[in-house]
């Protein structure tokens, strides 16, 4: 294998995201333009960034072992966030865009208490330093065995890479990199894909060598028991999570927030089945892996059909997916920090300027923990183990009740923690004192459905007897009232900030549409140069340069002038 060929092409592609990050530096004006896109970000780049924040490389690390051991069950757990993602645009997407709260933590603050949003902010915080720094892990070992570079220093170094341009360019910088993320990611995978199928001698070949299960909707320890828990998950994770949360409520209605949603679930309908095959091709021609090895299939695979160039795009996909996944993660703690935080509770008066550089300090601060933490996924078993269980015992107990209080006028503060309290504990118990203490140990399914649906159980509960004595909360009453607040203070129309809003809309429409022509030029070449995938590349190639164009005429549509030309008619307003 030609490495040098390989990091080129990781480097070049590097170089050009940091780049757009360094584009957008003098975009974020304020918290709302650096957080939430200035609440007018389109819906299909909202929605195809969303659906990069969901993916990682863990997602080729963790459910590409699942696939090569069990096979079409990998499929089958990821349709269940195409399920969730369904109903979060029937019910929920919609939901918070109606709040007008710039972060999940603020509709906490709003409907529930300073005391609830504290304790969540705590959690989530670690919650996601944890699981971005796990799928950190995945991706410096994937570009580590397949470039021979040490795996710590890769480490370190893709993740301070990650931080650079999430801390300068804010939500856009992020969103315009997950584009280009999504196609590069998409091209490598297209062209890994038929190439696979060509090593192992066509459908036929493949399906004659895998287990005569391999197929099989369920399979392992991933039971129909797991499955139901998982949709139920996924409703909370897709509707809830503080970083999905931001992709409904940057865009400029409930009717965009809807359609984000929908988008993610056709692409989590459509991806997992290209995604998963890869594995499960590699499972016929090699079958012998065991143990944690099974998380190399991935690469292993790619490696074995990719030649120089394009295994290199490959593992620029996977690293991209994983800096998509985490630096949305580091851009939504850090507007929690920020917004809830820094300028909720310690400097309420702090200027634009002084926000956004603690915007960006607070970028650098969670990063360089992230980067901490997938240095020790190693010793916890595993990306599968961490990511699981993490999900397992913090997913129901941190996103149940807030989503709830979307629709309950009943539920308030106290029951919130106590359900919060319990749900974290009972989950903590089972997976850590249990099987010391008992030698007992919840299988994966039973883990998943005690920690979702415990929390869900306590709610109902509550909100049943609290119904039967007419309780209505007091923060409900409060939140009325703050709600219609923000209601007036939105009328008040900065034409200033509109205009810009506009303006930072449509270079980032510019932007996404000069990285796809970049990205079909890359592809271009690498047809030329490697020594197999000449047609598929240039095929791919095609596509991307005409998809260029969508985002191009897109960007002629928003109209600055018109806001402009009152600015110039009522300069005195």
């Amino acid at each position: 294998m030609n490495n040098t060929i390989d990091t080129a092409v990781i480097l070049v592609f590097s170089a050009f995201v940091m780049g757009i990050g360094m584009l957008f530096a003098r975009t974020g004006r304020n918290l709302k333009s650096f957080f939430a896109g200035g609440e007018a970000v389109p819906w299909f780049i909202g929605g195809l960034s969303l659906f990069m924040s969901f993916f990682s490389a863990g997602t080729f690390v963790a459910w590409g072992s699942i696939a090569y051991k069990h096979g079409w069950v990998a499929i089958t757990i990821q349709w269940t966030m195409c399920i969730g993602a369904l109903i979060t645009a029937l019910y929920l997407a919609p939901r918070w865009k109606r709040t007008g709260a710039l972060t999940a933590a603020e509709f906490i603050r709003e409907r529930l208490g300073l005391p609830v949003q504290k304790t969540y902010i705590f959690i989530f915080t670690l919650v996601s330093v944890f699981i971005k720094g796990s799928v950190l892990y995945p991706v410096a070992k994937l570009v580590s065995a397949s470039l021979d570079l040490p795996l710590v220093p890769c480490t370190i170094g893709l993740g301070l890479f990650m931080i650079a341009y999430t801390a300068v360019g804010g939500l856009w910088a992020v969103m315009v990199t997950d584009i280009l993320q999504f196609v590069v990611l998409s091209a490598a995978v297209f062209i890994l894909l038929p190439l696979s199928f060509d090593k192992v001698g066509g459908w036929e070949g493949f399906s004659k060598a895998v287990p005569d299960d391999f197929f099989n909707l369920l399979n392992g320890e991933y039971t129909i028991g797991f499955v139901a828990a998982f949709v139920i998950y996924h409703i909370c994770y897709i509707g809830g999570n503080w970083t999905m949360v931001q992709r409904y409520t940057s865009v400029d209605s409930e009717k965009s927030a809807k359609k984000v949603a929908f988008l993610f679930a056709g692409l989590y309908l459509i991806s997992p089945v290209i995604w998963m095959f890869p594995p499960m091709i590699y499972k016929a021609i090699n079958p012998t892996l065991t143990g944690l090895d099974t998380e190399n299939a991935y690469l292993m695979i790619c490696k074995m059909v990719l030649p120089p160039g394009l295994l290199g795009l490959m593992l620029t996909g996977m690293y991209f997916s994983t800096s998509a996944s985490a630096n949305t993660a580091l851009n939504v703690v850090s507007a929690v920090f920020t917004n809830d935080i820094y300028k909720g509770m310690v400097n309420p008066k702090a200027s634009d300027k002084q926000l956004i550089r603690v915007a960006r300090g607070s970028s650098w601060f969670f990063g360089l923990g992230m980067i901490g933490i997938a240095l020790l996924v190693p010793a916890a078993g595993g990306i599968v183990e961490v990511v699981l269980s993490i999900s397992a015992i913090s997913g129901g107990p941190l996103l149940a009740p807030p989503l709830w209080a979307l629709f309950s006028k009943r539920l308030n503060s106290t029951v919130t923690l106590w359900v919060t309290g319990i749900g974290l504990s009972v989950n903590l118990f089972f997976k850590i004192l249990a099987p010391i203490l008992l030698d007992f140990k919840l299988s994966r399914g039973m883990e998943t459905i005690v920690g979702v649906g415990l929390p869900l159980l306590l709610l109902l509960a509550y909100e049943l007897w609290a119904s039967s004595k007419d309780i209505i909360a007091k923060e409900y009453l409060t939140y009325l009232e703050t709600k219609e607040q923000k209601r007036i203070d939105a009328l008040e129309v900065n034409e200033e900030e509109a205009i810009e809003i506009k303006r930072q809309n449509r270079f980032g429409l510019q932007v996404i549409a000069g990285a796809l022509l970049f990205t079909a030029i890359m592809l271009f070449i690498l047809s030329v140069m490697t020594t197999s995938g000449t047609l598929i590349t240039a095929v791919v190639a095609t596509v991307v340069l005409f998809s260029s164009a969508i985002p191009f005429v897109a960007s002629r549509r928003v109209n600055v002038i018109e806001v402009s030309t009152i600015r110039e008619n009522h300069p005195h307003e």
